[in-house]
Formats: C-alpha cells, sequence, structure tokens
C-alpha cells in the first residue's frame, strides 16, 4: 500500500484549521482500500459525530456518477450521437449547432446565467435553461463549466427513455452496481447535514443546490446522497477493478482517459475533468462538487482518492476550502507520483 501521508495530513490539517467540520473518505491502491473519517458531522446546533455509510451530499459529483454514466450506455448503445445536435432531442432548444460532445465537455458556449433564477419553479426554470442564449466563439474553443449542460443533458436521457433522469440513474447505475446506501432520497437521519441557520434550521436529507431542489428528479447535475463506500465500489468499477458490462463496458470507461472536447486540446474528458501527469502518462479522471466532494482516479496507477465533506456547513460562505481543497489534491497527486505499473 502506497503511503498516503501527505493526502491524510492535508485532510486532518482542513479539520484541525476549522475548514471543514469533517470528512469520511478512502484512498485506493489496487485491490487495498483505506477509509477514514476525522471530525465530526456537524457543529450547529450540536455536535455530532460521523457514523459509518453515512450518506454525504455529492452536489456535482452527482453529474459522474449518475449522469455521465447513463449518456456512456445511450452511446454505447447506439441511442446517442456524440456529435448530433441536441436541438435534435430537444426542438425546444434554439441553437442547431451545439452538440452532445459540447453539453459533456463544458464547450458548448451556451451561458450560465438565468435572470430571477431563484424565483422560478421547475417549469419556469426549465424553459428558461431550454432558451438560453449561446456564444459561437466560444464554441468548441473555450470550456467554461456550468451546471446547466449537464441539466440539458439528463434532459436528452428523459426524452430517450420517457423516465426522468434521476430515475433512469437508479435503475441503471445505482441497482446493477449494488451501491447499498446511494440515493436520491436519503433517510435525513442518515444523511450528514449541510447548511444551518436559526431562521431556516438544519438542511438535512435535503439536496443543498438550488435548481436541483426546484428540479427534483428531472436534475441531471446534482442531487444525488452517497456514502464512501458507494463510491469506492463505483471508484473499482472505473479503474477497471470490477467489470459489470451492463454497466459500462470496460473499453468504454478506458475511452475516459482522454480529452473529448471537439479539438481534443481542452482537458475535458466526457462529463469528467482531466489532471495531466508528465508526458506519456495517462491523464487523471476527477470531479468536484459544492458541497465538498471530490473524486479523483489514475487508472495507469489504479489508485483513487474519494473524498466526502460538508464543507458548507454551518454555512456555504467558506473562503477557506478551494485554497485547502487544491494542497489536497497536490499532496494526492505527490503521494501516487511515484507509483506506475512496471
Amino acid at each position: 500500500m502506497v503511503n498516503f501521508e501527505r493526502t491524510e495530513a492535508q485532510i486532518a490539517a482542513m479539520v484541525a484549521q476549522k475548514v471543514i467540520p469533517g470528512a469520511s473518505y478512502a484512498l485506493i491502491d489496487g485491490e487495498q482500500v483505506i477509509e477514514r473519517q476525522v471530525g465530526v458531522a456537524q457543529l450547529q446546533p450540536t455536535t455530532k459525530p460521523i457514523w459509518p455509510h453515512a450518506v454525504y451530499d455529492l452536489a456535482s459529483v452527482t453529474k459522474v456518477v449518475g449522469t455521465t454514466t447513463v449518456a456512456l450506455q445511450l452511446l454505447a448503445a447506439g441511442k446517442l450521437d456524440l456529435d448530433r445536435p441536441v436541438h435534435d432531442y430537444l426542438p425546444t432548444l434554439p441553437s442547431t449547432t451545439v452538440t452532445i460532445r459540447n453539453l459533456m465537455t463544458h464547450t458548448s458556449g451556451l451561458s450560465g446565467y438565468i435572470p430571477n433564477r431563484n424565483a422560478l419553479g421547475a417549469t419556469a426554470l426549465l424553459a428558461a435553461i431550454q432558451q438560453l442564449p449561446l456564444s459561437e466563439r466560444n464554441r468548441n474553443h473555450r470550456v467554461v463549466y456550468t451546471d446547466l449542460g449537464l441539466i440539458l443533458m439528463g434532459l436528452v436521457i428523459e426524452q430517450v427513455y420517457h423516465q426522468p433522469v434521476q430515475q433512469v440513474i437508479t435503475e441503471r447505475v445505482i441497482k446493477p452496481l449494488n451501491l447499498p446506501d446511494a440515493t436520491f432520497d436519503p433517510d435525513p437521519q442518515q444523511a450528514i447535514p449541510t447548511t444551518y441557520t436559526e431562521a431556516t434550521g438544519l438542511l438535512q436529507g435535503i439536496v443543498h443546490d438550488p435548481k436541483a431542489r426546484v428540479l427534483g428528479a428531472r436534475c441531471g447535475s446534482a442531487g444525488l446522497f452517497a456514502s464512501v463506500a458507494d463510491l469506492v465500489r463505483f471508484s473499482r468499477l472505473m479503474l477497471g477493478q470490477i467489470k459489470i458490462p451492463e454497466i459500462l463496458e470496460p473499453a468504454t470507461i478506458a475511452s475516459l482517459y482522454q480529452d473529448w472536447t471537439p479539438n481534443h486540446h481542452l482537458r475535458r474528458s466526457f462529463g469528467w475533468n482531466l489532471w495531466h501527469r508528465a508526458a506519456g502518462q495517462q491523464p487523471v479522471i476527477f470531479h468536484t462538487g459544492y458541497t465538498g466532494t471530490l473524486l479523483m482516479l489514475d487508472r495507469q496507477r489504479q489508485q483513487g482518492l474519494v473524498f466526502l465533506s460538508n464543507r458548507v456547513h454551518p454555512v456555504a460562505n467558506n473562503q477557506q476550502f478551494l485554497p485547502a481543497r487544491r494542497r489536497l489534491i497536490a499532496a494526492w497527486l505527490a503521494d501516487t507520483v511515484t507509483k506506475l505499473p512496471l
């Protein structure tokens, strides 16, 4: 087992420096997995410890565990064309040039701004998302990360299956992968809480993302709750350690560890972000979540990091977290840099 000394020291420092209340995490090195908990589950209104199999609000990690995985299934089955206009699946979308590839690599050029977003109900919000203005100058040439592309992808999935995207994810990813705790509808008592104010109380078992809260089962960008054990099992699938072809074929998974952007130079995979190591080495795929979640996978080295925290507790205005997360990523990369297969 690789010594993950830097990684674990950085996680401990994040708790000690009160960047996060606590975290549940796993370090994967081949067949070996270390799972740990550090800190507490909540600070307000009372302090509570973290418990085994606690589920965390994954926020945008939902995109890769759920929506991206289903989209890959559709591509492999020939039910989705990577470079076909999204307009063919969603005729209400004004643009006839934005493709599925654009949505999944954040190269669509679609604006992420919706006026008065938080005042809109589900129907109005979905209508607004499907009427977003487009910058042709940015399309294909610039990565602009936005939730809205994956919400649109969720609507495309809905058109194919005639079911809300979260129901499709449950039936086609969570159940066949036998994820024991993952759910879009958690028992509040099993969920690590996010925000707390005296006025609104403790947000626990309810998705933190406001768009996901409004859209419910039709949201493909956030909404999934899961435990470390769930993400370890998902990680082992994506590292090729377990094979479940009904979810994804090994060749499909292997294809993720490369640039999928239109000109293959913008460092995004299909749904996933890419971290390039030295020249000639396979990149790492990873994704973050606003609530304090992170998943990093190195297929070449057979290593992974699952990091789940509730950095938005008790309040979301946490200026220390992003620099601390960058240090965590750097620590994990440093801990794993020396190991390569012979």
